[in-house]
């Protein structure tokens, strides 16, 4: 059941090793394999992970270990963020059923992944922020407490609903869109454009900046970027920075 096309989990932060390994276990069970590690606090290989996983690394489940969200988002064109708070940002919101459909339907068009954050602190804004879609889950007001591995089941148990029924076309391309960009695209793009806002003094006062920059990449996400949008966006970033038909500098990513 397992497939390269399926959901990536990425774990921000994890603090406990028996949480990574508990986690990699419940997503082979419902088929998912990529599991991305961002600054885990104990390292990796863990062994206390290994013990949890009941086997699952060697039954398929691949770990790669990330210093920095962007890295770990490298060819992903969607991404659902698991929060308890919606931090007053505009963004679809939904539960792992919603997530999972979303990500059901995509398997034609692009890799997705949903992003869990740390056991105490749960996902620093600045990741929400370039999330497609906020992953909620509808527990009793009077005890929120939930595991992260246990987090991380509900979304896999919801997916494997889906991934044992009728996959989607392969050559069904949704209303002929090109290709779509992955998060690492998007992140050249970010930065392309802040360092040209930055140039022209937009960003004031200096300690409203981090925020200015999370609410641009909140509203610039929801656009669905095709990798010829990006292109085509960098360029129109460009020509009013630089101004159309004088000499232009090569910029090197």
């Amino acid at each position: 059941m397992a497939d390269l096309r399926s959901p990536a989990i990425i774990l921000h932060s994890p603090q406990l090793g028996e949480n990574i390994g508990a986690a990699a276990r419940v997503m082979r069970n419902f088929g998912l394999t990529d599991l991305r590690l961002v600054t885990p606090r104990d390292g990796w290989p863990n062994p206390a992970a290994d013990t949890m996983s009941a086997g699952a690394f060697d039954a398929g489940v691949s770990v790669t270990v990330h210093e920095t969200l962007q890295d770990a988002l490298e060819g992903i064109t969607w991404l659902a963020a698991a929060t308890a708070r919606l931090r007053g940002i505009e963004k679809r919101v939904g539960d792992a059923q919603g997530a999972a459909e979303v990500a059901h339907e995509r398997l034609a068009t692009g890799k997705s992944a949903i992003m869990f954050g740390a056991e105490k602190s749960g996902l620093p804004n600045d990741a929400v922020a370039v999330s497609d879609f906020l992953m909620t889950y509808p527990v009793d007001v009077d005890f929120k407490s939930l595991n992260l591995a246990q987090a991380v089941c509900v979304f896999c148990a919801e997916w494997g609903k889906l991934a044992i029924g009728p996959r989607a076309d392969e050559g069904d391309n949704k209303a002929g869109l090109g290709d779509l960009a992955p998060r690492d695209e998007l992140y050249r793009m970010f930065e392309h454009f802040e360092e040209e806002l930055e140039r022209a003094g937009y960003f004031f006062p200096p300690e409203k900046t981090p925020l200015m920059k999370d609410n641009l990449r909140a509203a610039l996400i929801r656009a669905d970027w095709t990798r010829q949008e990006v292109q085509t966006f960098r360029g129109a970033i460009k020509a009013l920075a630089l101004g159309r038909g004088k000499a232009r500098v090569i910029r090197e990513d």
